[in-house]
Protein backbone atom coordinates (compact mmCIF):
# COMPACT_ATOMS: atom_id res chain seq x y z
CA UNK A 1 0.00 0.00 0.00
CA UNK A 2 1.60 3.39 -1.00
CA UNK A 3 1.28 6.40 1.46
CA UNK A 4 0.55 10.09 1.26
CA UNK A 5 3.84 12.36 1.44
CA UNK A 6 3.66 14.95 4.37
CA UNK A 7 2.44 17.97 2.86
CA UNK A 8 0.24 16.75 -0.01
CA UNK A 9 -3.21 16.26 -0.17
CA UNK A 10 -5.16 12.81 -1.01
CA UNK A 11 -6.76 12.88 -3.93
CA UNK A 12 -9.95 11.56 -2.52
CA UNK A 13 -9.99 14.76 -0.64
CA UNK A 14 -13.25 14.65 1.63
CA UNK A 15 -14.57 18.58 1.70
CA UNK A 16 -15.81 19.07 5.17
CA UNK A 17 -17.59 22.10 4.63
CA UNK A 18 -18.63 22.69 8.26
CA UNK A 19 -14.72 23.67 9.31
CA UNK A 20 -14.17 25.28 5.76
CA UNK A 21 -11.55 22.63 5.39
CA UNK A 22 -10.49 20.88 2.17
CA UNK A 23 -6.70 19.78 2.95
CA UNK A 24 -4.71 18.10 5.26
CA UNK A 25 -1.44 16.61 6.21
CA UNK A 26 -1.09 12.59 6.88
CA UNK A 27 1.31 12.24 9.94
CA UNK A 28 1.65 8.55 10.36
CA UNK A 29 3.22 7.55 13.84
CA UNK A 30 6.88 6.82 13.95
CA UNK A 31 7.22 3.26 14.04
CA UNK A 32 10.21 3.18 16.55
CA UNK A 33 8.71 5.57 18.96
CA UNK A 34 4.93 4.51 19.16
CA UNK A 35 6.12 0.38 19.72
CA UNK A 36 8.60 1.75 22.63
CA UNK A 37 5.74 3.77 23.74
CA UNK A 38 3.70 0.30 23.93
CA UNK A 39 5.57 -1.31 25.68
CA UNK A 40 5.02 1.50 28.42
CA UNK A 41 1.60 0.26 29.29
CA UNK A 42 2.45 -1.36 32.70
CA UNK A 43 2.00 -5.05 32.48
CA UNK A 44 4.11 -7.08 34.12
CA UNK A 45 4.59 -10.51 33.57
CA UNK A 46 1.77 -12.21 34.95
CA UNK A 47 -0.95 -9.89 33.71
CA UNK A 48 0.95 -9.88 30.05
CA UNK A 49 0.50 -14.01 29.87
CA UNK A 50 -3.26 -13.43 31.33
CA UNK A 51 -3.85 -11.08 28.58
CA UNK A 52 -2.91 -13.45 26.07
CA UNK A 53 -5.11 -16.16 27.92
CA UNK A 54 -7.99 -14.07 27.38
CA UNK A 55 -8.06 -14.58 23.43
CA UNK A 56 -7.59 -18.52 23.63
CA UNK A 57 -10.85 -18.24 25.47
CA UNK A 58 -12.42 -16.14 23.29
CA UNK A 59 -11.57 -18.70 20.72
CA UNK A 60 -12.87 -21.55 22.60
CA UNK A 61 -10.03 -23.01 23.61
CA UNK A 62 -10.66 -26.12 26.45
CA UNK A 63 -6.55 -26.18 26.81
CA UNK A 64 -3.56 -23.72 27.42
CA UNK A 65 0.18 -24.88 27.47
CA UNK A 66 2.60 -22.20 28.91
CA UNK A 67 6.08 -23.16 28.05
CA UNK A 68 9.30 -21.42 29.78
CA UNK A 69 12.05 -22.40 28.05
CA UNK A 70 14.96 -21.52 30.22
CA UNK A 71 18.67 -20.13 28.09
CA UNK A 72 19.67 -16.82 29.27
CA UNK A 73 19.35 -13.96 27.35
CA UNK A 74 18.09 -16.20 24.58
CA UNK A 75 15.29 -17.72 26.92
CA UNK A 76 11.44 -18.03 25.28
CA UNK A 77 7.99 -18.05 26.60
CA UNK A 78 5.29 -19.92 24.29
CA UNK A 79 1.49 -20.20 24.83
CA UNK A 80 -0.22 -22.89 22.67
CA UNK A 81 -3.56 -23.22 22.88
CA UNK A 82 -6.56 -25.55 21.13
CA UNK A 83 -8.73 -22.94 19.90
CA UNK A 84 -10.59 -22.21 16.54
CA UNK A 85 -7.08 -20.89 15.23
CA UNK A 86 -7.15 -18.33 12.33
CA UNK A 87 -7.61 -17.82 8.74
CA UNK A 88 -4.29 -15.93 7.55
CA UNK A 89 -6.40 -12.79 6.84
CA UNK A 90 -7.39 -13.39 9.89
CA UNK A 91 -3.97 -13.32 11.88
CA UNK A 92 -3.07 -10.45 10.05
CA UNK A 93 -5.87 -8.28 10.99
CA UNK A 94 -5.17 -9.43 14.66
CA UNK A 95 -1.51 -8.30 14.40
CA UNK A 96 -3.04 -5.01 13.70
CA UNK A 97 -2.21 -2.57 16.08
CA UNK A 98 -6.41 -1.47 17.24
CA UNK A 99 -7.74 -4.17 14.99
CA UNK A 100 -10.80 -3.76 17.00
CA UNK A 101 -12.90 -1.16 18.12
CA UNK A 102 -14.11 -0.67 21.89
CA UNK A 103 -17.05 0.77 20.60
CA UNK A 104 -18.01 -1.93 18.52
CA UNK A 105 -21.03 -4.31 19.84
CA UNK A 106 -19.10 -7.68 21.12
CA UNK A 107 -20.07 -11.24 21.62
CA UNK A 108 -21.22 -11.17 25.11
CA UNK A 109 -19.07 -13.90 25.94
CA UNK A 110 -15.59 -11.91 24.31
CA UNK A 111 -12.59 -10.96 26.55
CA UNK A 112 -11.02 -8.47 24.70
CA UNK A 113 -11.81 -4.87 24.76
CA UNK A 114 -9.64 -2.67 22.43
CA UNK A 115 -8.07 -4.62 19.67
CA UNK A 116 -4.67 -4.00 21.50
CA UNK A 117 -4.02 -6.85 24.12
CA UNK A 118 -1.71 -9.63 22.34
CA UNK A 119 0.58 -6.65 20.91
CA UNK A 120 0.91 -4.62 23.89
CA UNK A 121 1.13 -7.63 26.75
CA UNK A 122 3.61 -8.74 24.18
CA UNK A 123 5.40 -5.87 23.50
CA UNK A 124 5.74 -5.53 27.02
CA UNK A 125 7.80 -8.52 27.55
CA UNK A 126 9.90 -8.87 24.46
CA UNK A 127 11.32 -7.10 21.22
CA UNK A 128 10.35 -10.14 18.99
CA UNK A 129 7.03 -11.97 19.10
CA UNK A 130 5.51 -14.31 16.43
CA UNK A 131 2.13 -15.81 16.50
CA UNK A 132 1.34 -19.20 14.14
CA UNK A 133 -2.55 -20.35 13.82
CA UNK A 134 -4.26 -22.93 12.14
CA UNK A 135 -7.78 -22.82 11.31
CA UNK A 136 -9.54 -26.25 10.45
CA UNK A 137 -8.90 -27.32 6.57
CA UNK A 138 -6.44 -24.19 6.10
CA UNK A 139 -2.71 -24.06 6.15
CA UNK A 140 -0.69 -23.00 9.07
CA UNK A 141 -0.16 -18.66 9.04
CA UNK A 142 2.59 -17.26 10.30
CA UNK A 143 3.23 -13.48 10.86
CA UNK A 144 6.05 -11.52 13.09
CA UNK A 145 6.29 -8.54 14.57
CA UNK A 146 10.41 -7.70 15.15
CA UNK A 147 11.09 -4.08 16.83
CA UNK A 148 14.74 -4.12 15.72
CA UNK A 149 13.33 -5.08 11.95
CA UNK A 150 10.91 -2.33 12.29
CA UNK A 151 13.66 0.11 14.27
CA UNK A 152 15.96 -0.69 11.36
CA UNK A 153 13.89 -0.25 8.46
CA UNK A 154 11.71 2.71 9.52
CA UNK A 155 8.14 1.33 8.30
CA UNK A 156 5.23 -1.45 9.93
CA UNK A 157 6.97 -4.47 8.32
CA UNK A 158 4.76 -7.52 9.41
CA UNK A 159 7.06 -10.42 8.31
CA UNK A 160 6.11 -13.25 7.22
CA UNK A 161 7.75 -16.88 8.21
CA UNK A 162 7.16 -19.29 5.41
CA UNK A 163 5.43 -22.35 6.74
CA UNK A 164 6.48 -24.70 4.33
CA UNK A 165 9.51 -25.43 6.27
CA UNK A 166 8.00 -25.06 9.97
CA UNK A 167 10.08 -23.78 12.88
CA UNK A 168 10.54 -26.35 15.44
CA UNK A 169 8.48 -23.79 17.88
CA UNK A 170 5.17 -24.52 16.13
CA UNK A 171 5.57 -28.14 14.95
CA UNK A 172 2.97 -28.62 17.34
CA UNK A 173 0.22 -27.15 15.36
CA UNK A 174 0.92 -30.08 12.89
CA UNK A 175 -0.95 -32.30 15.98
CA UNK A 176 -4.15 -30.04 16.29
CA UNK A 177 -6.99 -29.91 14.13
CA UNK A 178 -7.21 -26.06 14.92
CA UNK A 179 -5.15 -23.78 17.34
CA UNK A 180 -2.28 -20.80 18.13
CA UNK A 181 0.60 -20.48 19.35
CA UNK A 182 1.88 -17.43 20.91
CA UNK A 183 5.87 -17.03 20.84
CA UNK A 184 8.27 -14.23 22.81
CA UNK A 185 11.80 -13.80 22.02
CA UNK A 186 14.16 -11.26 22.83
CA UNK A 187 13.08 -11.19 26.51
CA UNK A 188 14.86 -8.10 27.50
CA UNK A 189 12.19 -7.09 30.32
CA UNK A 190 13.46 -10.65 32.44
CA UNK A 191 15.71 -11.83 30.83
CA UNK A 192 18.22 -9.07 29.12
CA UNK A 193 22.21 -9.66 29.02
CA UNK A 194 21.93 -12.85 31.69
CA UNK A 195 23.82 -15.73 31.05
CA UNK A 196 22.41 -19.34 30.98
CA UNK A 197 24.82 -20.17 33.85
CA UNK A 198 23.83 -17.35 35.92
CA UNK A 199 22.38 -19.50 39.00
CA UNK A 200 20.96 -16.36 40.55
CA UNK A 201 19.52 -14.98 37.06
CA UNK A 202 17.87 -18.54 36.75
CA UNK A 203 16.41 -18.94 40.10
CA UNK A 204 14.78 -15.72 39.35
CA UNK A 205 13.69 -16.95 36.35
CA UNK A 206 11.90 -19.51 37.93
CA UNK A 207 10.20 -17.41 40.55
CA UNK A 208 8.31 -15.35 37.88
CA UNK A 209 6.99 -18.69 36.50
CA UNK A 210 5.19 -18.92 40.03
CA UNK A 211 3.81 -15.77 40.24
CA UNK A 212 2.83 -16.57 36.96
CA UNK A 213 0.71 -19.60 37.77
CA UNK A 214 -0.41 -18.27 41.25
CA UNK A 215 -2.06 -15.11 39.17
CA UNK A 216 -3.34 -17.43 36.83
CA UNK A 217 -5.10 -19.64 39.42
CA UNK A 218 -6.88 -16.20 40.89
CA UNK A 219 -7.42 -14.63 37.14
CA UNK A 220 -9.20 -17.61 36.02
CA UNK A 221 -10.40 -19.42 38.83
CA UNK A 222 -13.87 -19.99 38.03
CA UNK A 223 -12.96 -21.23 34.38
CA UNK A 224 -10.92 -23.55 36.06
CA UNK A 225 -13.28 -25.03 38.66
CA UNK A 226 -15.71 -25.27 36.19
CA UNK A 227 -13.31 -27.18 34.03
CA UNK A 228 -13.99 -24.24 31.02
CA UNK A 229 -10.74 -24.63 30.50
CA UNK A 230 -7.25 -26.12 31.48
CA UNK A 231 -3.91 -24.29 32.16
CA UNK A 232 -0.65 -25.99 31.89
CA UNK A 233 2.60 -24.38 32.38
CA UNK A 234 5.79 -26.52 31.92
CA UNK A 235 3.31 -29.67 31.39
CA UNK A 236 1.90 -29.12 35.11
CA UNK A 237 -1.85 -27.95 35.72
CA UNK A 238 -2.86 -24.94 37.15
CA UNK A 239 -5.18 -25.46 40.02
CA UNK A 240 -7.90 -22.43 40.64
CA UNK A 241 -7.73 -20.39 43.78
CA UNK A 242 -10.68 -19.37 45.20
CA UNK A 243 -10.48 -16.60 46.98
CA UNK A 244 -14.00 -16.85 49.24
CA UNK A 245 -13.24 -20.50 50.81
CA UNK A 246 -16.70 -21.41 49.27
CA UNK A 247 -16.20 -24.77 50.00
CA UNK A 248 -15.47 -24.26 54.09
CA UNK A 249 -18.61 -24.36 56.49
CA UNK A 250 -17.17 -21.23 58.61
CA UNK A 251 -17.24 -19.18 55.57
CA UNK A 252 -20.40 -16.99 55.50
CA UNK A 253 -22.59 -15.66 51.93
CA UNK A 254 -24.36 -12.71 52.46
CA UNK A 255 -27.39 -12.07 50.64
CA UNK A 256 -26.90 -11.47 46.73
CA UNK A 257 -27.91 -7.93 45.20
CA UNK A 258 -28.18 -7.41 41.57
CA UNK A 259 -28.59 -3.88 40.65
CA UNK A 260 -29.54 -2.43 36.46
CA UNK A 261 -27.70 0.03 35.46
CA UNK A 262 -27.62 1.43 31.89
CA UNK A 263 -29.39 -1.73 31.30
CA UNK A 264 -27.00 -4.22 32.19
CA UNK A 265 -27.27 -6.56 35.24
CA UNK A 266 -24.46 -6.18 37.79
CA UNK A 267 -24.17 -9.16 40.96
CA UNK A 268 -22.70 -8.30 44.34
CA UNK A 269 -22.13 -11.27 46.17
CA UNK A 270 -20.54 -10.67 49.64
CA UNK A 271 -18.50 -13.26 51.80
CA UNK A 272 -16.98 -13.16 55.11
CA UNK A 273 -14.24 -15.71 55.26
CA UNK A 274 -13.43 -17.77 58.17
CA UNK A 275 -11.15 -16.49 61.56
CA UNK A 276 -7.74 -18.58 60.95
CA UNK A 277 -8.77 -20.31 64.44
CA UNK A 278 -11.57 -22.36 62.33
CA UNK A 279 -9.59 -23.33 59.37
CA UNK A 280 -6.20 -25.34 59.56
CA UNK A 281 -3.06 -23.57 58.69
CA UNK A 282 -2.70 -25.08 55.16
CA UNK A 283 -5.92 -23.28 54.44
CA UNK A 284 -5.18 -20.16 56.15
CA UNK A 285 -1.99 -20.10 53.65
CA UNK A 286 -3.90 -20.85 51.03
CA UNK A 287 -6.95 -18.42 51.37
CA UNK A 288 -4.00 -15.19 51.59
CA UNK A 289 -3.40 -15.49 47.77
CA UNK A 290 -0.65 -14.29 46.00
CA UNK A 291 -0.72 -10.72 47.88
CA UNK A 292 -1.70 -11.65 51.45
CA UNK A 293 -4.49 -11.63 53.79
CA UNK A 294 -4.44 -7.84 54.39
CA UNK A 295 -4.16 -6.75 50.70
CA UNK A 296 -6.61 -9.32 49.39
CA UNK A 297 -9.95 -7.51 51.05
CA UNK A 298 -12.09 -6.07 49.24
CA UNK A 299 -14.16 -6.30 45.75
CA UNK A 300 -13.45 -8.64 43.21
CA UNK A 301 -14.52 -7.59 39.87
CA UNK A 302 -15.51 -10.17 37.65
CA UNK A 303 -15.97 -9.04 33.79
CA UNK A 304 -17.47 -12.42 32.17
CA UNK A 305 -16.22 -14.87 35.00
CA UNK A 306 -12.99 -13.51 34.17
CA UNK A 307 -11.38 -11.59 37.89
CA UNK A 308 -10.04 -7.93 36.40
CA UNK A 309 -9.25 -6.87 40.35
CA UNK A 310 -8.51 -8.88 43.29
CA UNK A 311 -9.34 -7.38 46.44
CA UNK A 312 -10.05 -3.33 46.23
CA UNK A 313 -12.17 -0.66 48.00
CA UNK A 314 -12.90 0.21 44.52
CA UNK A 315 -11.78 4.01 45.92
CA UNK A 316 -14.88 4.24 48.07
CA UNK A 317 -13.44 5.92 50.92
CA UNK A 318 -12.57 2.71 52.84
CA UNK A 319 -9.08 1.65 53.51
CA UNK A 320 -7.44 -1.36 54.58
CA UNK A 321 -7.48 -2.43 57.80
CA UNK A 322 -6.27 -5.51 59.29
CA UNK A 323 -9.69 -6.25 61.08
CA UNK A 324 -11.32 -6.08 57.78
CA UNK A 325 -9.53 -8.74 55.75
CA UNK A 326 -12.11 -11.47 56.23
CA UNK A 327 -14.10 -9.57 54.10
CA UNK A 328 -14.26 -10.37 50.02
CA UNK A 329 -17.05 -8.91 47.62
CA UNK A 330 -17.77 -10.80 44.26
CA UNK A 331 -18.96 -8.51 41.97
CA UNK A 332 -20.04 -9.56 38.22
CA UNK A 333 -20.43 -7.07 35.34
CA UNK A 334 -20.89 -7.51 31.55
CA UNK A 335 -18.31 -6.75 29.00
CA UNK A 336 -21.35 -4.28 28.02
CA UNK A 337 -20.59 -1.75 30.61
CA UNK A 338 -16.52 -1.47 29.94
CA UNK A 339 -16.77 2.20 29.41
CA UNK A 340 -19.19 3.26 32.43
CA UNK A 341 -16.32 1.30 34.61
CA UNK A 342 -13.40 2.77 33.09
CA UNK A 343 -11.41 -0.68 32.38
CA UNK A 344 -8.20 -0.01 31.03
CA UNK A 345 -6.09 -1.94 28.50
CA UNK A 346 -4.85 -4.46 30.39
CA UNK A 347 -7.62 -5.15 32.16
CA UNK A 348 -6.39 -4.67 35.60
CA UNK A 349 -8.03 -1.64 36.63
CA UNK A 350 -11.75 -0.95 37.22
CA UNK A 351 -13.90 2.04 38.24
CA UNK A 352 -17.52 1.87 39.49
CA UNK A 353 -19.97 4.33 37.76
CA UNK A 354 -21.15 7.03 39.87
CA UNK A 355 -24.85 5.74 40.02
CA UNK A 356 -23.54 2.32 41.68
CA UNK A 357 -21.13 3.70 44.00
CA UNK A 358 -23.37 4.23 47.08
CA UNK A 359 -25.24 1.34 46.82
CA UNK A 360 -21.90 -0.66 46.81
CA UNK A 361 -20.41 1.40 49.67
CA UNK A 362 -23.68 0.27 51.36
CA UNK A 363 -23.17 -3.38 50.65
CA UNK A 364 -19.24 -2.71 51.75
CA UNK A 365 -20.02 -1.34 55.13
CA UNK A 366 -21.93 -4.48 55.93
CA UNK A 367 -19.79 -7.25 54.92
CA UNK A 368 -17.06 -5.17 57.16
CA UNK A 369 -19.11 -5.33 59.85
CA UNK A 370 -19.39 -8.81 60.02
CA UNK A 371 -16.43 -9.38 59.44
CA UNK A 372 -15.20 -7.56 62.43
CA UNK A 373 -17.45 -9.16 64.58
CA UNK A 374 -16.25 -12.69 63.75
CA UNK A 375 -12.77 -11.15 63.67
CA UNK A 376 -13.48 -9.64 67.34
CA UNK A 377 -15.36 -12.61 69.08
CA UNK A 378 -12.38 -15.12 67.78
CA UNK A 379 -10.41 -12.90 68.68
CA UNK A 380 -11.28 -12.49 72.08
CA UNK A 381 -12.12 -9.09 72.43
CA UNK A 382 -15.41 -10.00 73.60
CA UNK A 383 -14.61 -12.71 75.48
CA UNK A 384 -12.07 -11.04 77.25
CA UNK A 385 -15.13 -8.43 78.65
CA UNK A 386 -17.95 -10.91 79.12
CA UNK A 387 -17.22 -14.26 79.58
CA UNK A 388 -15.97 -14.24 83.00
CA UNK A 389 -15.32 -18.61 82.84
CA UNK A 390 -12.80 -18.03 80.02
CA UNK A 391 -9.19 -17.32 81.68
CA UNK A 392 -6.91 -15.69 79.82
CA UNK A 393 -3.29 -14.97 80.32
CA UNK A 394 -2.82 -11.39 80.02
CA UNK A 395 -5.82 -8.68 81.59
CA UNK A 396 -6.57 -4.89 80.22
CA UNK A 397 -6.11 -2.53 83.30
CA UNK A 398 -7.10 0.83 83.28
CA UNK A 399 -6.32 3.32 85.70
CA UNK A 400 -6.53 7.31 85.59
CA UNK A 401 -7.89 6.94 81.67
CA UNK A 402 -4.33 5.47 80.85
CA UNK A 403 -4.34 1.71 79.75
CA UNK A 404 -1.99 -1.16 80.76
CA UNK A 405 -1.40 -4.92 80.52
CA UNK A 406 -0.97 -7.46 83.11
CA UNK A 407 0.28 -11.17 83.66
CA UNK A 408 -3.05 -12.79 85.18
CA UNK A 409 -1.99 -14.06 88.62
CA UNK A 410 -5.08 -16.50 88.90
CA UNK A 411 -3.83 -18.53 85.52
CA UNK A 412 -3.48 -21.72 86.65
CA UNK A 413 -0.12 -21.81 85.37
CA UNK A 414 0.91 -19.14 87.12
CA UNK A 415 -0.57 -19.40 90.03
CA UNK A 416 0.34 -23.05 90.07
CA UNK A 417 4.05 -21.92 90.01
CA UNK A 418 3.07 -18.86 92.55
CA UNK A 419 2.50 -21.41 95.12
CA UNK A 420 5.40 -24.00 94.08
CA UNK A 421 7.32 -24.19 97.69
CA UNK A 422 10.65 -25.27 96.13
CA UNK A 423 10.29 -21.96 93.44
CA UNK A 424 11.77 -18.65 94.89
CA UNK A 425 8.26 -16.83 94.36
CA UNK A 426 9.78 -13.06 95.26
CA UNK A 427 11.86 -13.68 92.03
CA UNK A 428 9.08 -15.29 89.63
CA UNK A 429 7.31 -12.13 90.39
CA UNK A 430 10.01 -10.01 89.90
CA UNK A 431 10.23 -11.56 86.52
CA UNK A 432 6.30 -10.61 85.39
CA UNK A 433 6.73 -7.05 86.67
CA UNK A 434 9.64 -6.79 84.23
CA UNK A 435 7.99 -8.50 81.46
CA UNK A 436 4.24 -6.77 82.07
CA UNK A 437 6.62 -3.40 82.14
CA UNK A 438 8.26 -3.66 78.82
CA UNK A 439 5.73 -5.21 76.50
CA UNK A 440 6.42 -3.24 73.25
CA UNK A 441 2.75 -2.07 72.64
CA UNK A 442 3.84 1.13 70.72
CA UNK A 443 6.11 -1.19 68.22
CA UNK A 444 3.37 -3.75 67.87
CA UNK A 445 1.11 -1.64 66.83
CA UNK A 446 3.73 -0.02 64.26
CA UNK A 447 4.61 -3.44 63.01
CA UNK A 448 0.71 -4.82 62.59
CA UNK A 449 0.27 -1.46 61.23
CA UNK A 450 2.93 -1.36 58.64
CA UNK A 451 2.77 -5.21 57.78
CA UNK A 452 -0.34 -7.09 59.41
CA UNK A 453 0.34 -10.37 57.37
CA UNK A 454 3.36 -10.74 58.67
CA UNK A 455 2.24 -11.21 62.50
CA UNK A 456 2.76 -14.73 63.68
CA UNK A 457 -1.00 -16.47 64.09
CA UNK A 458 -1.52 -19.25 65.73
CA UNK A 459 -2.74 -21.59 63.02
CA UNK A 460 -0.59 -24.95 64.12
CA UNK A 461 -2.72 -28.22 65.19
CA UNK A 462 -0.59 -28.78 68.34
CA UNK A 463 1.14 -26.55 70.75
CA UNK A 464 4.77 -27.15 71.71
CA UNK A 465 6.49 -29.66 73.70
CA UNK A 466 7.01 -26.49 76.21
CA UNK A 467 2.93 -26.08 76.15
CA UNK A 468 2.55 -29.73 76.37
CA UNK A 469 4.56 -29.94 79.84
CA UNK A 470 2.44 -26.79 81.01
CA UNK A 471 -0.81 -28.78 80.13
CA UNK A 472 -0.18 -31.46 81.59
CA UNK A 473 0.90 -30.06 85.09
CA UNK A 474 -2.05 -28.01 85.32
CA UNK A 475 -4.33 -31.15 84.56
CA UNK A 476 -2.42 -33.52 87.12
CA UNK A 477 -2.81 -30.62 89.90
CA UNK A 478 -6.43 -30.31 89.15
CA UNK A 479 -7.01 -33.83 89.60
CA UNK A 480 -5.28 -33.99 92.58
CA UNK A 481 -7.37 -31.05 93.60
CA UNK A 482 -9.93 -33.14 93.23
CA UNK A 483 -11.39 -31.84 89.93
CA UNK A 484 -12.85 -35.22 88.10
CA UNK A 485 -11.57 -36.05 84.55
CA UNK A 486 -14.18 -33.93 83.02
CA UNK A 487 -14.46 -30.53 85.13
CA UNK A 488 -10.43 -30.91 84.29
CA UNK A 489 -10.59 -31.00 80.55
CA UNK A 490 -13.61 -28.61 80.85
CA UNK A 491 -11.73 -25.70 82.59
CA UNK A 492 -8.74 -26.55 80.25
CA UNK A 493 -9.90 -26.15 77.06
CA UNK A 494 -11.22 -22.63 78.58
CA UNK A 495 -8.10 -21.35 79.39
CA UNK A 496 -5.60 -19.20 77.42
CA UNK A 497 -3.32 -20.49 75.28
CA UNK A 498 -4.66 -23.98 75.38
CA UNK A 499 -7.89 -23.34 73.81
CA UNK A 500 -6.59 -22.59 70.51
CA UNK A 501 -5.57 -26.55 70.13
CA UNK A 502 -8.97 -28.07 71.64
CA UNK A 503 -8.94 -31.09 69.57
CA UNK A 504 -5.57 -32.08 70.02
CA UNK A 505 -6.02 -30.93 74.41
CA UNK A 506 -8.96 -33.39 74.37
CA UNK A 507 -7.32 -35.46 72.87
CA UNK A 508 -3.55 -35.39 74.81
CA UNK A 509 -5.76 -35.13 78.26
CA UNK A 510 -7.85 -38.38 77.54
CA UNK A 511 -4.88 -40.26 76.78
CA UNK A 512 -3.44 -39.00 80.04
CA UNK A 513 -6.16 -40.22 82.19
CA UNK A 514 -6.42 -43.66 80.30
CA UNK A 515 -2.66 -43.44 81.39
CA UNK A 516 -1.83 -44.30 77.69
CA UNK A 517 0.43 -41.02 77.45
CA UNK A 518 3.11 -39.94 74.71
CA UNK A 519 4.03 -36.45 74.51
Amino acid sequence: MGSIPVGESSSETIIDHSLNIDEYDIVPPDPASFIESLRAFGYDLQTAIADIIDNSISAGARNVYIVFNWDGANSTISIKDDGCGMTESELIKAMRLGSISPSDCRNPKDLGRFGLGLKTASFSQCRKFTVASKFENNPIAIRCWDIDYIIKTHDWHLLRINNKELPLHFTDLNDLKSGTIVLWEKLDVICKNTDVNDPRAKNLFLTRIENVKKHLSMTFHRYLERHKIKIFINDRIVEPWDPYLRNEKATQILNEESRTIFGSKIVVIPYVLPHHSKIDSETYNYAEGPNGWAAQQGFYVYRNERLIVAGSWLGLGIKKFDHYKLARIQVDIPNSMDREWELDVRKSIARPPDNIRDDLKKIASLTIGRAMEIYRHRGKVIARNSLSEHTFLWQKKVYHGKISYTINREHPVISSILTNSSVNISQVKMLLKLIEETVPVSLIIVDNAEAPDKQATTTEKKPSDELKVALLEMYFDLINSGFTHDKAKEKIVKTEPFDNYLEYVCGLLDKAQEGNLHV
